[in-house]
Order: C-alpha cells, then sequence, then structure tokens
C-alpha cells in the first residue's frame, strides 16, 4: 500500500477536529484521504492510515462511518475502512480492513511475545513429565503423542524441537487484528493475535493468547471473559464469565457460565460450562454442563460428565501425581467419584463413589457402580441401551467445525477394532475367570473390580453379539460394493489374514500399531521440517483407516475360521451373513426394549398433577409422546424391516440362498 506524508491543510483540519500528533511527520495516510473521518484522536510514533470510504455495521450500535474516533494510537497500522473509536490505548498492533475496534480499555503489545504459542500445561499429571506445549496448529493427535509418548525419545524430541521452531517463527513484537474483526465494550487485551472474523464483545481480559479464528469460521468471546496463556481455533465460543489459566481450547469447542479451566486441553467439540477443569485432557466431545462438577487430571473424549462428578488425583504422599483414562464414549453419574488411577473402558457407565482404583479398560459396554465400598462391574450390559445407541447417531452429526481445514482426525464408527479388539480381550477375561471360579463363589475379582460369578456367562454372550455384528458388517459391505462380474472371494483375496495386531485410539483417531508406528517413523525422519509436517503424516495415518481396518478384519476371519478369507466356504459366509442378521435384530430388540422403560407406567410419574390417572396418562402422552410415535423407535423399527431385507440381498447376490 502506498502511503504519503500530511499535507499541512490536512493536518491543520486535524487539529481542529481535536486531534494531535507527538510529530505530525510520522503520521502517513492512503490516498483518497478524508480528514473528517479522523476526530478526536490521538498518535504517538509511526502511524500508517487506509482509506475510510465506507460504511460498517456493528451489532447494538447499527450503522456508521468507518475512520477513528475519540482514541490514542501508538505505533500502529489502520487497514481500509476499519472502524476505532472509543479506544483509550491501542499499542502497536497492525489493524487489517473492515475490523471494528469500540470501547475498549487497552489494546497493546507490550513486547517481544509469541501470542500464547509455546505455553506449557500440565495435562493428566499436574506434578509434571507429562507437559504439552500449546500452539496454533496443534491437534489432539499431537497432543497425544506429546502427553503419553514421552517414553519415545527421538519421537518427543522431534516434536518439541518443531513445535519450539514454529513459536519463534511467530514471535513478534507487534500484534495483528484480522480483517473483519470485531471487538466491543473490553477491557484489557494484551500480547494476544486476533484473527480474521473474530468477534470479542465485553471480555474482561485477555492476555498472551491467540485467537486463531477463520473467515469462515470465527473465533467468539463474550461477556466477563478472563483468560491468560491460551491459544483458541477456529470456531469456538468463550463467553458468560469463562476463566482459562494455560489452556488450549481446539476447533468447535464450547465454554461458558462461569466454566474455569486451569493446564487443559479441550479438543473439538467439546463443551464445558459452569463446572471446573484442572489438567484435563479432553479429547473430541467431552462435554460437562453443570455446576458441581470438577474434572482433575483425566483424559476423555466422547465423554459425558453427571452433575457432581469429582476424581482426585491425591493421596497426600507425593503429591497430585495420578491420572485417570476414560476410554471413548465413557459417562459418569451423577454425583461419582473415582479415586484415580483408574481406567474405563469405552463406552461404560461408572455411578457411585469409587475409593479404590481399578482397571477396566478390556471390558467396554459395562457398568461401573459402588456396591458396600467395592467398585463391581456389570460387563457389556450398556451395549444395548438406548443411550449408547443415540451417542453413537449423535456425534457426526454435532461436529460444528466449518474451518476447511480440521485438525483434529475423528473416527466414529461405534464398532471398530480398537474396541471390539477389547472386547475380545475381555471375552478371555470373562472366560478365564469362569472357569477358576468355584460354584459357591458369590463374586471374582479383578483389578480392583469385582464381578457376579453368574454375570461372567451373561457377558460372553452380550460381547458375541458384538463381534458378530462387526463382523458380518464388513462382509456385507464388501459384498455389497463388488463391481460387475466380480466375485467375492476376488474381493477378499487382496486381503491377507495375517495376524490382528493392536489399534490405538489416539484421541479419537483410530489407527492400528504399525500404522501408528510408520508415522512416528515419518515424524523423526529428517525430511519432516515443520508442524504441518507432522500434520500431514498424522493425516495419512488417519486416512488409512478403511483399509487398515479391512486387514484387522480379515485377520479375525482367520483367526476364527483357520482360514484366509479369500477361503471361506459358502457356508461359512452364509453363517456369518445370518450371524449379523440375527445378531443386529437381537441387539435392536434388546434397544427397544429399554426404550420402552421410558414409556412404562413408572415414567408417568409427576404428570397430571391434581389429576386422576386418566388425566396422568393424557399429560404424559401430550408431552412425551407414545412409544410407537417416538422418532428413535420408528427409526430402530424401520432399520429392523431393512435388515432382514438387505441380508437377502447379499445372500441372493452371492447365490448362497
Amino acid at each position: 500500500m502506498a502511503y504519503r506524508n500530511l499535507q499541512h491543510t490536512e493536518i491543520e483540519k486535524l487539529k481542529k477536529q481535536g486531534c494531535t500528533a507527538e510529530t505530525w511527520e510520522s503520521v502517513r495516510v492512503t490516498d483518497p484521504f478524508d480528514p473528517e473521518r479522523i476526530q478526536h484522536v490521538r498518535f504517538f510514533g509511526n502511524i500508517s492510515l487506509g482509506i475510510f470510504n465506507e460504511h460498517v455495521t456493528v451489532k447494538e450500535r447499527g450503522t456508521q462511518q468507518t475512520g477513528i474516533y475519540h482514541s490514542t494510537l501508538r505505533e500502529c497500522t489502520v487497514g481500509d475502512n476499519a472502524l476505532i473509536q472509543n479506544v483509550q490505548n491501542l499499542y502497536r498492533y497492525d489493524i487489517q480492513h473492515h475490523a471494528v475496534l469500540d470501547n475498549i480499555r487497552s489494546m497493546s503489545v507490550t513486547g517481544l511475545t509469541s501470542f500464547g504459542n509455546g505455553v506449557e500445561i500440565e495435562v493428566l499429571n499436574e506434578g509434571g513429565g507429562r507437559e504439552l506445549p500449546i500452539y496454533n496448529h496443534l491437534s489432539a493427535q499431537i497432543a497425544y503423542m506429546l502427553v503419553h509418548f514421552r517414553y519415545h525419545d527421538s519421537l518427543t524430541k522431534k516434536l518439541l524441537s518443531l513445535i519450539e521452531t514454529y513459536c519463534e517463527s511467530v514471535k513478534s513484537d507487534r500484534g495483528t487484528v484480522g480483517s473483519h474483526v470485531k471487538i466491543t465494550d473490553a477491557g484489557i487485551i494484551r500480547n494476544v493475535e486476533i484473527g480474521p472474523g473474530t468477534e470479542i464483545s465485553g471480555a474482561d481480559l485477555l492476555e498472551e493468547g491467540t485467537l486463531a479464528g477463520s473467515p469462515e469460521d470465527p473465533v467468539r468471546i463474550g461477556q466477563s471473559v478472563i483468560a491468560k496463556h491460551f491459544i483458541v481455533q477456529s470456531g469456538s465460543h468463550i463467553s458468560d464469565g469463562v476463566l482459562l489459566d494455560k489452556c488450549f481450547v481446539g476447533q468447535g469447542v464450547r465454554l461458558g457460565k462461569q466454566f474455569s479451566a486451569e493446564g487443559s486441553a479441550f479438543f473439538a467439540n467439546s463443551e464445558g460450562y459452569h463446572g471446573e477443569a484442572v489438567s484435563l485432557f479432553a479429547g473430541p466431545y467431552t462435554v460437562t454442563h453443570h455446576k458441581s462438577t470438577l474434572l482433575i487430571a483425566g483424559m476423555f473424549s466422547f465423554y459425558n460428565a453427571g452433575s457432581g462428578t469429582n476424581q482426585s488425583n491425591h493421596m497426600y504422599k507425593l503429591g497430585p501425581i495420578h491420572q485417570g483414562i476414560l476410554e471413548r464414549g465413557a459417562k459418569t453419574g451423577s454425583l461419582s467419584y473415582m479415586l484415580w488411577p483408574c481406567t474405563v473402558g469405552a463406552f461404560s457407565v461408572v455411578t457411585g463413589k469409587h475409593t479404590t482404583n481399578f482397571e477396566a479398560a478390556d471390558f467396554p459396554f459395562s457398568y461401573i457402580t459402588a456396591e458396600d465400598g467395592k467398585s463391581q462391574l456389570t460387563p457389556a450390559m450398556n451395549l444395548f441401551t438406548v443411550g449408547t445407541r443415540r451417542d453413537s447417531e449423535k456425534w457426526p452429526a454435532r461436529d460444528r467445525r466449518k474451518d476447511s481445514r480440521k485438525y483434529d482426525r475423528i473416527h466414529f464408527d461405534l464398532f471398530n477394532p480398537r474396541t471390539i479388539g477389547n472386547v475380545l480381550k475381555g471375552m478371555e477375561i470373562l472366560e478365564e475367570l469362569s472357569e477358576k471360579s468355584r460354584r459357591e463363589q458369590e463374586y471374582v475379582s479383578y483389578k480392583g473390580l469385582v464381578i457376579k460369578r453368574l454375570l461372567l456367562r451373561s457377558g460372553l454372550k452380550y460381547y458375541r453379539i458384538a463381534v458378530a455384528i462387526y463382523i458380518g458388517e464388513i462382509l456385507l459391505k464388501l459384498a455389497e460394493s463388488l463391481a460387475p462380474g466380480q466375485t467375492l472371494k476376488e474381493k477378499l483375496a487382496i486381503l491377507p489374514g495375517r495376524e490382528p495386531e493392536p489399534w490405538f485410539d489416539l484421541a479419537g483417531m483410530l489407527v492400528s500399531k504399525s500404522r501408528l508406528e510408520s508415522c512416528i517413523n515419518a515424524i523423526v525422519q529428517s525430511s519432516t521440517n515443520s508442524v504441518d509436517d507432522v500434520l500431514n503424516a498424522v493425516n495419512e495415518a488417519a486416512d488409512a483407516y478403511n483399509d487398515d481396518s479391512l486387514l484387522w478384519w480379515a485377520g479375525q476371519i482367520r483367526k476364527q475360521f483357520n482360514v484366509e478369507p479369500k477361503d471361506l466356504s459358502d457356508e461359512q459366509t452364509r453363517d456369518i451373513i445370518e450371524n449379523w442378521k440375527s445378531n443386529v435384530l437381537k441387539l435392536n430388540n434388546m434397544i427397544l426394549k429399554d426404550a420402552e422403560k421410558e414409556f412404562d407406567p413408572g415414567s408417568h410419574m409427576g404428570y397430571g398433577l391434581d389429576g386422576d390417572e386418566d388425566i396422568r396418562n393424557k399429560d404424559f402422552t401430550a408431552v412425551r409422546g407414545t412409544y410407537d410415535d417416538n422418532k428413535f423407535v420408528k427409526g430402530l423399527v424401520k432399520e429392523n424391516s431393512e435388515i432382514e431385507q438387505r441380508a437377502d440381498n447379499v445372500l441372493k447376490r452371492l447365490k448362497l440362498q
């Protein structure tokens, strides 16, 4: 942009309009320049001004002329058609075009800063050892590697080196306010980089951070927010008195209603209201909505915290050094308490007060309850509940991220190699416990848990349902994707039935052991020179999910049927499909039975106040509807009719009927 010095007549005009300058020679402007758009402004140091010849619309203020009014600017540039008014102190900022700054106490860059990049937060372990350096391009998967793979020296060293290089590259003694930003009624903004489209309204204090929004998915900061040492990625909204210190906020996150957090990271689509978080690794879709909830030193994803959920990471010995892991889809009931360390399997529910440590990662879809001071496991009981089914369907639909660049990679499959792999481990454990237990035993013990002996066999039975559905679903999809003239054996010929390998859940991204090792090797090699190269390596691993899942499935076929996938007999193929059909119907019918409880007479309590039973029933129906008309129920009933047809169609296509 071409700038020129002010003319004498322009300076005189500005003086008459209440403007002053430390030295007018340091104020430069762009043509066409209209002095009318600069009124009651004090200039200090080098100032560069763009063109002001348009109007902008400001929420609750209407349409206003662009320009600078009643403000103090020190060492600033102002882009075309920005609006700056009632800003008491604007120091060392480059304001881009069409930005609005209105009624701000102070906005300054006080020296060399990296705007929150490189700040280390102590997630999972308040005592240190898992420090996570935050930066603008951090993803849940890179954070997982940094936090959990500390033992991998070359990986940790390379990641920390690349992050340090990136943080050095963004250091500056000047800040940027992106285009179309709107900042109104703010207190103090100090050393904060502000991305395009950001809206800040009523924030009290923002210090040492970055609001890394994008034009298609801006950041919004609302009333009375206080945030220090932070990174906020695109599409996130923070409002209503939230307190943040040393926190990372990923894409599409919602924080509000006096929520407070320290030393925590919140990844894609997480939500925090009312409660408190300390040293939290909140993977994608971590949700806490209640005032009395404290989440501390835990790792979660696809998680829902009941009111009053609480954890302890301090045994009053060596300090708050303990941690808890709740695998994807876990929930905690109201007033639940866990004494870390603990692990909870995927899609499990924890209720009650647990004062002993336990390991339950190998028991997905379970209930963990507190009974007489002991942690009791009921395996597989959460497999056929309405909540589990609804959760698995709602998460993809609730992805709020609109940015064309999505940092966190998320795989949503309810049944996947990681979860089904743990189901298979759980089955082996239940089988072994059943064989070793005595008939007179009421309970068996396992890693801090007790299990009713009579539930060992029922847990096995329910887990077999999940395995049969997973195995059959993959086979059906392969059969349905056959090209014209292609046989299933030809399709299966490319799938070697090698030994199934372990899988990892990297905060929402599912990856096989060998694929993860390849990803790590790609990161540590010398050709990986930037944090974006690391993201590319992670994305490559994430994109291989479907292919690697098929390989794992093929390994399970070989393990269960003792043949290569291509050598499955017609009878075995037919059995897999028929087992899939019968078990999906069985599972759906169990879920429908669970949904029916929501409409039984016991659910009518509290309805039809002061009326008789007829009024109570009518009031319930008016508010809740009927079982047969419920949208979820109708969808599942329809699915049941489609399941049989789908199985029959595949059998016909394979000429197995």
